[in-house]
This record gives structure tokens, sequence and C-alpha cells, in this order.
């Protein structure tokens, strides 16, 4: 495997790079199975506190005497601390060594979990879960760690697979277990056992964890996290607020856009200005960099909100649709959705390699909008067929196109900056998630439907997959990445 020839395909360096037989590109004898072993702990031991708790809500505004709405922001709190720190600490590890930024990561994770599992009120939760959005990079600081050491193309794309396939949740069995555990303890037994299974990923990753810093001695841009998480902190609160449709108050969704507006122009005159910046404007502009930031932006807005939002509120809706019970709808849905994933995710990363990363985002897009059209017009009205499509979107989209654009952000990234790009994409990937529940329940909302009309469902339905397919007509403009890829030019 060679270098790229080109900035526009950027990857990390090959030289000296090693071979499947066990030694890293260092030329350090590397154990791959049991590095991928600890890797996989780490991601799963963050997703666990997005996935086992989505079914623990209910409980925990019932024992901490508050209501829905109150613990839905912890979860927003959640998930916007993760972004931010999404964007600057990937480029920190390059830095100061990944796994000692991994493993810092997941002890101030462990911290939160505790605190969270202390909880006497709402305000502790809501320190607990802030503490534990730190660990939001956690996924493309593994794949950056896997890249390093794993230089056959194929075996890197299983593992990377492998890994990826956690975002969609561990095949179901985390919010089963996350259900369980609270309605027999309480909720705070979901928080210990979090901090259990974490306990065991920072024990996994000392072991068997390999140290790489490819940019030692550069000095940390801090001037231009600043801005940088400013302006994303306020889209992200702007999106949230809008999220809210008629409840939401739209002077703040107004000056939160003008706020982060304002501050990435301060951004980037900063990076045009410092001598080491965080992200140099020149890789801003490039193909690799803007073509695939939109792809994930416009998949994440077409597709989240479908499964997460749309479906299981048709599924539970007793005039419009189904009529079923939270969990049941759970099982019904967002379970086989995660385990499909899971399956499916390994061989779609192994095949990139092979037939192009490019190809298989597409054959993944492409069924997103399929599955995505046909749950609009029939399956809303067709619990048989709501389930079929449901489970091909975790086929599509969580079990291909969510594995190829993590892994593209890996791939196409500079050798000079290899950070920036994945924590920039995991940006792309929340921000995305934002927008999707801003703009389909708002459409949903919109038509003016009655409440015994699938109308609204539709509607919002058919705006994801008009989404989804124009993030793969973009993705026709994300360059090749050469230097991962094998055989002819695609």
């Amino acid at each position: 495997m060679s270098a790229p020839s080109t900035a526009s395909t950027g990857s990390t360096p090959t030289a000296g790079a090693g071979n499947a037989d066990g030694t890293g590109r260092s030329g350090r004898p590397v154990r791959i199975a049991a590095l991928t072993a600890a890797l996989l702990a780490a991601c799963v031991a963050f997703q666990l506190n997005a996935s086992m708790l989505s079914p623990v809500l209910v409980t925990m505004a019932h024992e901490l005497h508050t209501d829905d709405a109150t613990i839905g922001l912890s979860q927003t709190l959640f998930f916007t601390v993760a972004a931010l720190f999404s964007l600057f600490l990937p480029r920190l590890s390059d830095i100061l060594g990944r796994k000692r930024v991994l493993i810092g990561m997941l002890v101030v994770m462990l911290a939160g979990s505790v605190i969270a599992a202390l909880a006497l009120n709402v305000g502790m939760l809501f320190a607990g879960r802030i503490v534990q959005g730190v660990a939001g990079p956690v996924v493309p600081i593994c794949l950056l760690m896997l890249r390093s050491e794993i230089s056959d193309p194929r075996r890197y794309g299983a593992a990377m697979g492998l890994l990826t396939a956690v975002n969609g949740g561990i095949a179901g069995v985390d919010a089963i277990a996350g259900g369980w555990l609270a309605t027999t303890f309480g909720f705070r037994s979901v928080f210990w056992a979090i901090a259990f299974v974490t306990v065991i990923a920072v024990v996994m990753l000392a072991a068997w964890g390999v140290e790489s810093r490819p940019s030692a001695g550069v000095r940390m841009d801090w001037w231009g996290v600043l801005p940088l998480v400013v302006s994303i902190g306020a889209l992200l609160t702007g999106l949230n607020e809008a999220g809210r449709l008629a409840a939401a108050n739209w002077v703040l969704v107004i000056v939160s856009l003008a706020v982060a507006v304002l501050a990435f122009a301060t951004f980037w005159a900063v990076e045009n200005r410092v001598r080491e910046p965080l992200v140099p404007t020149p890789l801003l502009r490039r193909r690799a960099t803007w073509a695939l930031l939109l792809t994930t932006l416009l998949t994440m807005t077409g597709v989240f909100a479908v499964v997460n939002g749309l479906v299981t509120s048709l599924a539970q809706n007793a005039d419009a649709g189904f009529g079923m019970a939270p969990d049941l709808a759970s099982l019904a849905f967002l379970t086989p959705y995660a385990l499909v994933g899971w399956l499916v995710g390994p061989l779609a990363g192994r095949l990139a390699p092979s037939l192009g990363y490019r190809r298989i985002l597409r054959i993944g897009l492409g069924g997103s909008v399929l599955a995505t059209v046909v749950m609009a017009f029939v399956g809303i009205h067709s619990l048989p067929v709501l389930i079929a499509t449901t489970v091909l979107l975790g086929i599509t989209y969580a079990g291909i196109a969510n594995i190829v654009l993590n892994g593209l952000g890996v791939v196409l990234s500079p050798s000079e900056n290899p950070g920036f790009l994945p924590g920039l994409n995991a940006g792309a990937f929340n921000l995305g998630a934002g927008l999707s529940f801003a703009l389909l329940p708002a459409l949903q909302v919109a038509t003016g439907a009655p409440a015994s009309s699938t109308t609204g469902y539709s509607a919002g339905m058919l705006l994801g997959a008009a989404i989804t397919a124009v993030a793969f007509a973009v993705s026709f403009l994300i360059p090749r990445p050469a230097s991962a890829e094998i055989g002819a030019d695609r």
C-alpha cells in the first residue's frame, strides 16, 4: 500500500507500515486482535451512555420527581457536550498520544457515571451527564489508533466496521438490559453498569493499547478551539430549541444562529494567523473535507429522525398508528434496527477496500432512500412493512452508510493533521441529528393533518428521503481514498 500522490486523498502515512502478521506500522509487535478488543470495549462503554438510557428516561423522571421534558434535557446536554469535545480531542490525541487521551477520556466518563449513579436530584444528574459527554470522540480516536497499526486495508476495514457498528447500539441488547435494570433495581443501577464496563475498557486499554503521537511536539491551538466550540455549541443550541416547534423560543434560535456565524468567522480569522492552527484553512477548502462533511450532515439529517422519531411515534400513536406500548415499540423497531447494523457493519467495512469506499457508501445511501420512500407510502399503513423497512434502514444506514462515513473521515484525513477530519466529521454527525429533529417532525406538524391521519408522518419521511437523495448526489464529489483501497481506480 503506497502513500497517496495528491493532497485530495490524504491519509495517514504508510512509510514503514507493517502487515497483517501482527507487526504495526511503527515496527513494534502488536497484537491486533487484543488491540481491537480493547478499542471495542471502549466504544461499547461510550455507546451505553446513549442507547442503554433510552428506555430508562421515564424511570429517571419518576425517581427524581421531575417530568419527562427535564430528563430529556439531560440527554441533550450529553450529546451537545459530546459533539463539542469531538471537535478538538482527536487533534489533541495526535499531539499528546492517542492511548493517553483515550484512557483519560474514559476515566472522566467513569467519574461522570459515578456522579449520575449517586444523583440525589436533577442537578447532580445533569452534572454527571455533562461530564460523561467529554468522552464524545471515543470512536474517531479508536479508528485512528487502528489505522496507525493495521496496514492491510481489508483487515482494517473489517475492524473499522466492527467498532463503528456500535454507534447503532450493542445489537439491541443494551436497550433491553437498560430497561430491565431500571425496572428491577432503579435507574442508578444502569449508571453503575456503565461504570463497570468502563473500568473493564480502561484496564484492557492499559494492557493492550498502543500509543501513537503523529504530531508530537506541535502546539495545540487553543485559540482556535474556543471560537469553533462556541460556533458549534451555538448552532446546536439553536437547532435543539427549533426542535421544540410551537414551544420554541425563536428569538433564542435567531440569536444562537447569529452567534454561530460570528464565532465561525472569528475561528476562520484565527486559523489564518496562528503558526500551528487546529484546522489550516487550506484543508477546509479541500474537496475531501467539505464533500465528506456535507454528505455526513445530509445523511444524518435525512435518516436520524425517521427511525428515532417518526417511526417510534407512529408505532405508539393509537389514532394514526398502531398503539404499541413504548417498550414493545423499542423491541419491534429499535432492537432489530441495531442488530442488523451490528451484523452488517463488519462486512461493509471489509468490502469497502475491495469494492471502493464510495461505491459501498452509495449502496447504503441509495438503499436508505428506497427504504424511506416505501415506508412513507406503504409502511405507515402496514405494521409488517413498517418493521421491514426499518430493518432495511438498519442495514443500509446503520450497517453501511454510517460505517463508511466514519471510515472516510479517517482515511481521507491528511497525514500532517490526521485528527482534524474525524473530529469535524463527528461534529457533522451531531449537527445532522439535531437538524433532523428540527426539520422532519416540524414538517409533520406543519401539514396540519388531523390526529388520526398519517399524512404528517408520510410528509416527514418523504422529506427525509429527499435529503438523503441529495446526500447520495453529493457523495459523488468525495475523492477516492486511494491508499485505503485495493485494485484499479474507481
